[in-house]
């Protein structure tokens, strides 16, 4: 009996349907996000931004809770050096998925690795981070993050557009496409008690803090959520 020996081309997925694949799972995120990106556009526009500016905010800074703080920073009136530590502060997570990701992307040629870094989100990450180095492809991850750029940038046009002709278009609750976003990324990743007690803790204290009118809420909020899943952590470790 003979046997037939598949090509290659046949055993492992190409380039292209990676890609698409990458560009695919990214596709929840992505309508997720749309409606924030409408809104920072529309923001940028009423803030006294041309088309241009307005743009380039989502094409180089493509951050968008930095986004929407500097551009009420600008508004505002605020220097040039305030607004560059400002977002440095609000995007220094990129830092720690970057860290996260380098055994993943340390063999690749410089021109990829810039390509990655730059196309790094919550999302991307979300989607990326979690995968073996076995797991990971570039070509997927670029379909991902390629494919959320791209709408992230028509949204904002379209909301630097409207932003022009609808007044008071930050006021429709478009901004509740900021909590969406991040609760569909992180629901997922609770699949353990610790990540479930660091996750309702950091809620509660959000809201409570945000009734106080605390300042500094986010942060705290933040803080409270990991000192409870890491004593959680440490505790099942013990009982262990």
């Amino acid at each position: 009996m003979s046997s037939t020996v598949l090509p290659s081309s046949t055993l492992q997925p190409t380039k292209t349907r990676l890609f698409i694949q990458g560009a695919i799972a990214m596709l929840p995120l992505t309508i997720a996000v749309t409606p924030w990106g409408l809104l920072a556009g529309s923001y940028a526009a009423q803030s006294g931004l041309d088309i241009i500016q307005s743009q380039a905010l989502s094409a180089i800074l493509f951050a968008g809770a930095a986004q929407l703080v500097a551009t009420g920073m600008i508004k505002a009136g605020a220097g040039i050096t305030t607004m560059l530590l400002t977002t440095l502060f609000i995007t220094s997570r990129h830092l720690l998925y970057s860290v996260s990701m380098r055994e993943k992307i340390r063999h690749l040629p410089a021109r990829w690795r810039l390509a990655l870094g730059f196309l790094l989100t919550d999302e991307l990450f979300a989607l990326c981070g979690k995968q073996s180095d076995q797991e990971f492809n570039r070509w997927y991850a670029l379909g991902a993050g390629l494919s959320f750029y791209l709408v992230w940038n028509i949204a904002s046009f379209i909301g630097i557009l409207a932003g022009s002709h609808i007044p008071m278009m930050n006021q429709l609750g478009l901004e509740f496409a900021v909590a969406a976003t991040f609760i569909a990324i992180i629901t997922p990743t609770i699949k353990s008690h610790p990540i479930a007690l660091s996750v309702l803790v950091a809620l509660g204290l959000s809201v409570l803090f945000s009734i106080l009118h605390t300042p500094g809420a986010l942060i705290l909020s933040s803080v409270g959520g990991m000192l409870a899943g890491y004593v959680a952590e440490v505790w099942g470790i013990k009982r262990t």
